[in-house]
């Protein structure tokens, strides 16, 4: 799954969102199943996942050797807060209170597709990261991608 799109949105006086339609329509599959809700595990920010696409996580995470400290310390801080939810039958998602607090989120969201999950951010929280001077993009890019053998078909 490839999520596409950034849509701003705001939490309702019960901390329910609309998922936007453009997501609706990229998620029909998965709609009337639950989604996984998290924390980010680099920002404050949180992570929503269909069942499908977290059942992949899973998958992996459960290789980790659980009698290896480390892994067991990494497997409780990345499930820490790890919710399931539900789209209620008007199509709003509720943010549960410990998160919502966990990523600072108050009334003004913002849905970001990262490639298989939708982040959910305070709308000012999402503005600094994506405008923050400090990080050279560019730089960046070419740190990440361009040692990669991108072959186009």
């Amino acid at each position: 799954m490839h999520l596409i799109g950034v849509y701003e949105c705001k939490l309702d006086s019960k901390s329910r969102l609309m998922l936007p339609k453009a997501f609706k329509k990229q998620l029909a599959s998965s709609l009337t199943s639950p989604f996984i809700l998290k924390r980010s595990v680099f920002h404050k920010c949180l992570e929503l996942f269909t069942m499908e696409e977290w059942n992949k996580v899973v998958l992996e995470i459960n290789k980790l050797n659980r009698f290896v400290k480390k892994n067991n310390d990494f497997i409780r801080m990345f499930t820490a807060g790890v919710k399931m939810i539900q789209l209620d039958v008007t199509g709003r998602l509720l943010l549960p209170k410990d998160l919502q607090l966990f990523a600072k989120i108050k009334r003004n969201v913002v849905l970001s597709s990262s490639a298989n999950m939708i982040e959910v951010w305070d709308k000012s929280a999402y503005e600094k990261i994506i405008n923050n001077d400090t990080i050279d993009f560019a730089s960046l890019a070419e740190d990440v991608m361009g040692s990669q053998d991108i072959k186009n078909d």
